[in-house]
């Protein structure tokens, strides 16, 4: 099993909604997916209720269930740190960090993925760490500060994802992007393409 840990310590950073859109992609490729939801919130655990039995199934993580599972997505805590930060790299291949376009999330972020980059499983290639740009597009000040930002940290911006409501309609549904119609997830599906290349599928 893989795990991808999307974490930020700052909340609003859109951590919740990029879980539940990565679970979607992946098991829209066949995948067998569980989400386990750490967030207090648990919006993540409340989209997994509401989602419909005819889309491609996404499991709530349960130690007595001994499915075999391909990908754990994990939705984290706003302020995740210390020993728990450090048990939740362990358990991670892949590492998403979003980042909403305001100066405040770029410095709240800084630490964390300094922090990040110190960690023993990232400085052995255990474990790969991306960032993903939120209600942002690419050529806009938004876009431009967050990779002036990242210019010294040596980290790949895996997407840019615009601020629109087809995110929010389709959560409000348990679905997510990749459950919608091609007409209405098109043009949000191509910010995804390099984001989707960085999740290679477990059977590559």
């Amino acid at each position: 099993m893989k795990t991808v840990l999307i974490a930020n310590p700052k909340g609003g950073s859109g951590k919740s909604t990029l879980s539940v859109n990565i679970a979607g992609y992946l098991a829209n490729c066949g995948q067998q997916v569980a989400m386990l939801d750490l967030d207090r919130q648990q919006s993540s655990a409340l989209w997994l209720a509401t989602r419909p039995d005819d889309l491609p199934q996404i499991r709530t993580l349960d130690s007595k269930h001994d499915r075999p599972y391909d990908w754990l997505v994990i939705d984290s805590p706003a302020g995740l740190h210390g020993k728990n930060l450090d048990h939740a790299i362990k358990l991670a291949n892949k590492i998403i960090v979003p980042i909403a376009p305001s100066m405040f999330d770029l410095h709240a972020s800084r630490d964390f993925l300094q922090a990040l980059a110190g960690e023993k499983a990232v400085r052995k290639n255990k474990c790969e760490i991306g960032i993903v740009g939120m209600r942002m597009e690419m050529r806009t000040k938004a876009a431009w500060a967050l990779e002036h930002f990242l210019s010294t940290l040596d980290l790949p911006i895996l997407a840019y994802l615009r601020e629109t409501q087809v995110y929010v309609n389709a959560a409000f549904e348990g679905k997510s992007l990749f459950d919608l119609p091609a007409h209405l997830a098109a043009r949000d599906i191509e910010q995804w393409a390099f984001l989707q290349d960085w999740l290679p599928k477990i059977r590559d």
